[in-house]
């Protein structure tokens, strides 16, 4: 079922719920994961030694792995969502442009600048869509959907203190993120509300994602997002941006007018425009390799290098060029200001194959 969903165009991002990050264990990281977060950190990726260099010899030690942690706003030690080759952590920087990308972008504004959509406080609450991060044991607990026939009906893990976008009383999206670090599966919801303290809840609609597959939602289903997508791949985040020094994957932005069409990998439309100058949900646009990012804070230089090497999806309406990105007390809003600077002009749409419209 197709349908154009309630947003907020203009919304003040309030959002509730502390921010803690507290070390439990160490992450179980698969080789391929290890080696891309040891290239992330400057490191060589250790490789075991062959049987015929070193027939008697034990294979070496594997790499120290990234501390696990859980609790809203929790660093995940530079694990990455999805496999290496899912649209998210697929470099773009070499795709041919779309031929429609100066008219799709020209639909945004050219002369509009970024603004992040993220940072510390603002009006008394954590500004960003908040996120958090739970053990496998996290009891579940039923949710009830208004849109069922296109949500995931399974428990979901719901801490009793989850952070809700736009704060405990926020009237927004009310969006809900759970990572679950031991099972390595998000789930999302979509204007969320506790009923009876929290032991069960409801929800607009809600999508659980494999993060171990690239598994899609089904063609024309909607998610927690407008465009059918999973919205936590695509914030920024400090333990990214800051603690990393790098943003491996594709960001997300909004658009306040978008397309009855959608491209792969989104998978659901919220407009009734048919204009082909208006871009789809799941347009890919992408920083312009000559954009110089010298002149930026150290802290925002990994985002804007994240828009040039995978590029930032439009993933639902809202105010236009506006990038998603998680709150933490540790950002410096001034710094991240700095992005204002970058205007629609200096992106391009990368080529879309196979737009869908309703």
């Amino acid at each position: 079922m197709n349908r154009s969903r309630r947003r907020t165009l203009f919304r003040a991002t309030l959002h509730g719920g502390a921010i803690g990050v507290t070390a439990i264990g160490a992450w179980h990281l698969p080789r391929t994961a290890r080696a891309a977060y040891a290239q992330a950190e400057g490191e060589p990726a250790a490789e075991p030694a062959t049987p015929e260099a070193l027939p008697d010899a034990p294979p070496p030690a594997a790499p120290p792995l990234p501390s696990i942690a859980y609790g809203p706003g929790a660093s995940l030690g530079g694990r990455r969502p999805f496999p290496d080759d899912n649209p998210w952590n697929r470099d773009v920087s070499q795709d041919p442009v779309d031929p429609a990308s100066e008219a799709l972008l020209a639909s945004i504004g050219l002369d509009r600048g970024l603004h992040p959509d993220f940072g510390t406080v603002w009006n008394g609450a954590p500004n960003g869509i908040p996120y958090v991060v739970v053990p496998g044991s996290q009891p579940r607990v039923p949710v009830r959907f208004e849109y069922a026939s296109e949500s995931d009906r399974d428990p979901y893990p719901v801490p009793p203190d989850a952070p809700i976008e736009g704060g405990p009383r926020g009237e927004g999206d009310r969006h809900i993120l759970m990572v679950d670090a031991d099972n390595w599966m998000l789930y999302e919801l979509f204007a969320a509300y506790p009923e009876n303290g929290g032991a069960t809840w409801r929800a607009g609609s809600g999508a659980v994602f494999d993060l171990k597959t690239d598994d899609l939602r089904p063609a024309g289903w909607t998610s927690a997002d407008a465009a059918g997508l999973p919205i936590f791949p695509g914030l920024v985040r400090y333990d990214e941006a800051v603690e990393l020094g790098a943003i491996r994957h594709a960001l997300r932005f909004t658009a306040r007018r978008t397309r009855r069409a959608y491209v792969s990998p989104a998978r659901h439309y919220a407009s009734r425009i048919t204009d082909p100058s208006v871009p789809p949900m799941g347009m890919r646009v992408r920083l312009k390799a000559s954009f110089d990012l010298s002149g930026f804070p150290r802290s925002v230089q990994p985002i804007l290098q994240a828009m040039k090497t995978y590029g930032m999806f439009l993933a639902d309406n809202g105010s236009d060029w506006y990038v998603s990105g998680a709150p933490d007390p540790r950002w410096s809003d001034s710094e991240l200001a700095a992005v204002r600077r970058v205007r629609g002009r200096d992106f391009e749409v990368v080529r879309m194959d196979g737009i869908v419209t309703g």
